[in-house]
């Protein structure tokens, strides 16, 4: 998983897969997900990130 932050446009990216999104389906208002060719999930885009910001946790790490 990648974390990548656009100052510029005040978003931020949350990458799961490498692989190229083909579709993009908006889930609630300013959250996109970008879905690959086989139906997987291949990250989340969050517009106006900083008016959502949460404290960011970590609570377990895959191995």
């Amino acid at each position: 998983m990648k974390l990548h932050c656009y100052p510029e446009t005040d978003s931020l990216y949350i990458e799961f897969s490498e692989e190229p999104g083909v579709e993009t389906r908006e889930v609630v208002n300013g959250v996109n997900v970008d879905i690959d060719a086989r139906g997987n999930l291949v990250g989340f885009d969050i517009d106006r990130a900083r008016e959502r910001q949460r404290p960011l946790e970590a609570i377990a790490r895959p191995v």
